[in-house]
């Protein structure tokens, strides 16, 4: 496009009349202070959640008011912490551009700037609006006909008719309406102070009188405070220092300000205060028009509305974590020590309660430019540490490690140790890590002791009872793993070797050291180019329920025969495997005899058709009648061998039933 066309580049997103709102608090206070000069920050706590808290604090006198600039971000957390502490003003006030009202202020002026229009489009939503257009040769007003874009035209209607000009031959272009040009003003002061995106103000109104010391405070997101220690083992009394490494990433300088670092894991979640809110309302009908509809009535229950899926949506509150880590309270107290890893003398912080967390605090003030981040010393103090190996029962060789106990009098937060002995050793992992705790860390591989185990299982029987025809059987599940280690040094060692704990078992051997909920903790003295096994045996007792009755006789039979079991039980079942042994004889004869009977049957109806077919006057059919004869005489001795087998098996199964229900043992 040409370039005598202007263009209007709009950042089109919510924001209020924010030129309007400062300059009618301004106008309203009689002493209006920009920034926060007169309030400087004073104060940051950094917590381990994220967060970090800020305080300003100065005097001043009279009315007052502060900007406070924000990232966008922040903002949702300043609304929801921010604390005024002004002992003369009781009517403080806080304004801020909202999220969505630039674009609904903008559509309500007459001059319509959203969407990024060019100069064509401005004007054509003007048509019938009265300008003043200056060429190089003549001065025209009219109202606006129409506006080509493609064409680089404007169309108006003049006292003389319509004129059409070219954007090339305009000089100049004026709105002759007065409100006109003064919407196109504040719409362009309105675009400029909303530019930044990604920041927004606060104007804290102090209204008041006198000189009076005022606080300010609010917690923001922060990036959390990190920890690093160092261990040095080869010193003659080892030495444990911790540092603490902190970022600024806000827009403010921290100039000679208290900086403290909390240790703790609080409850914290994010809500929308910042953008407007707007509750789901039902549409009524009107009630002037239309026919009544027929309904039916039921019984009376509690109903409400059912929201828009769009209104859930923006009124989901978020979830708030209810696994927060508690930090018991713990005594104030100064660490002033003389020892350092490099023999020199560092000034550490001060430790104490702050309510359920744990608070290290800065002793000299801090300064630290936007963007920037530091190391401070956090603490420092002679520790007792105990080298030793660790074995988990994984890999080929054991870790080297050392017992360390907190005797720092302070709640240390969890980061990684730097471990020296006579040179760098190695890193280890520190868990949270309570005062007068001992505590395991482990950073390397001893290469010169070797590893393995292996793993086996004996089941023994330990007690048996039966009473009422069911068995129960104890057993004893040991389960058995061996641990060999080979020192291949010239020095003796010493070894923890940490054993997993099986659920639902008992340890027998050996006494374990420590134990933990997962774990058993075992010493073990290497000696020097030698081999050493350490056995661990963890028990399990498990209990069989067995109904004798359904038994089949070969699991009888197992269990009179096995010598685990006390031999007056075997004799016992012994009895019944007679019992069911003569049960299962007797069922046998008669699946027998019924086998017989109904093979007499089928012969039987064989010869029947047979005689029908030749007729029983035939000598054929004759034959035929002295065989049915038979058959029937060898059909009723079946089914008397038949009931009276029956009978034994009644017999025999009650003797098996009477005898394993009156035993007890």
């Amino acid at each position: 496009m040409k370039n005598k066309i202007a263009f209007f580049v709009l950042f089109i997103f919510s924001a209020s009349l924010w030129a309007q709102g400062i300059a009618e608090s301004q106008s309203a206070s009689g002493s209006t202070q920009s920034g926060t000069d007169n309030i400087p920050l004073k104060k940051v706590v950094i917590l381990t959640s994220g967060l970090a808290y800020y305080e300003h604090s100065g005097n001043v006198s009279g009315n007052v008011s502060f900007s406070f600039p924000f990232k966008l971000e922040a903002v949702n957390d300043v609304l929801k912490t921010l604390v005024i502490n002004d002992p003369v003003t009781a009517n403080p006030s806080v304004v801020y551009q909202a999220e969505n009202t630039l674009l609904q202020t903008l559509l309500s002026l007459k001059v319509d700037l959203t969407g990024n229009p060019n100069l064509a489009d401005i004007l054509s939503r003007l048509r019938g609006t009265e300008i003043e257009i200056t060429t190089t040769a003549n001065t025209f007003s009219g109202k606006v006909v129409s506006s080509d874009a493609e064409e680089f035209k404007i169309t108006i209607n003049t006292k003389e008719g319509l004129r059409i000009f070219s954007f090339d031959d305009i000089v100049t272009l004026k709105f002759l309406d007065s409100a006109v040009e003064q919407d196109l003003n504040r719409a362009l002061d309105l675009i400029a102070s909303s530019r930044n995106q990604m920041l927004r103000e606060l104007l804290v109104n102090l209204p008041g009188s006198g000189r009076r010391n005022i606080t300010i405070s609010y917690v923001i997101p922060s990036p959390v405070w990190k920890v690093s220690y160092r261990l040095d083992l080869g010193a003659a009394k080892p030495v444990f220092q911790g540092w603490a490494i902190v970022d600024n990433d806000s827009d403010t300088d921290w100039n000679n300000i208290d900086l403290s670092l909390v240790a703790g894991r609080p409850s914290s979640f994010i809500q929308e205060l910042y953008p407007p809110f707007y509750v789901w309302r039902p549409v009524q009908p009107l009630a002037i028009a239309g026919t009544a509809e027929a309904v039916t009535h039921d019984r009376s229950v509690q109903l409400s509305a059912t929201p828009s899926a769009d209104f859930m949506a923006r009124s989901a509150s978020p979830s708030v974590s209810s696994n927060a880590l508690v930090v018991e309270e713990t005594r104030m107290m100064s660490s002033n020590l003389e020892h350092t890893l490099s023999g020199g003398t560092i000034q550490t912080t001060d430790g104490g309660a702050a309510g359920d967390q744990f608070e290290f605090t800065i002793k000299n003030p801090v300064t630290l430019n936007r963007r920037m981040s530091a190391m401070f010393p956090l603490v420092e103090f002679e520790i007792d540490a105990k080298k030793t190996l660790l074995y988990n029962g994984r890999g080929r060789h054991p870790r080297l490690g050392a017992e360390l106990t907190n005797t720092s009098k302070m709640k240390l937060p969890a980061g990684a140790i730097t471990v020296y002995d006579k040179v760098y050793a190695g890193d280890a992992l520190l868990d949270f890590w309570n005062e007068n705790e001992k505590r395991l860390i482990s950073f390397g591989e001893d290469l010169s002791v070797t590893a393995n185990s292996r793993i086996s299982n004996t089941r023994t029987i330990s007690t048996v009872s039966i009473s009422g025809g069911v068995m129960i059987v104890t057993h004893h599940n040991d389960n058995i793993r061996t641990y060999t280690f080979l020192n291949s040094g010239s020095a003796p060692k010493q070894l923890i070797t940490e054993h997993s704990r099986i659920p639902n078992t008992e340890l027998v051997s050996p006494q374990a050291s420590e134990t933990t909920s997962s774990l058993y903790r075992f010493n073990v003295t290497l000696p020097a180019e030698r081999e050493t096994t350490l056995t661990v045996t963890e028990r399990q007792i498990i209990s069989e329920r067995l109904t004798l009755l359904p038994m089949r006789l070969e699991s009888l039979l197992s269990y009179s025969t096995n010598q685990g079991i006390p031999a007056n039980v075997r004799t016992a079942l012994t009895r019944a495997v007679e019992l069911r042994r003569a049960v299962d004889t007797a069922e046998t004869n008669v699946r027998n005899i019924e086998t017989q009977r109904n093979s007499l049957i089928t012969e039987q109806d064989r010869i029947r058709r047979n005689l029908e077919a030749v007729g029983n006057q035939s000598t054929q059919g004759q034959e035929y009648l002295r065989r049915l004869t038979s058959l029937d005489r060898d059909i009723d001795s079946a089914a008397t061998n038949l009931e009276r087998a029956q009978n034994d098996v009644r017999t025999t199964r009650t003797a098996f039933e009477n005898y394993l229900n009156n035993l007890r043992l």
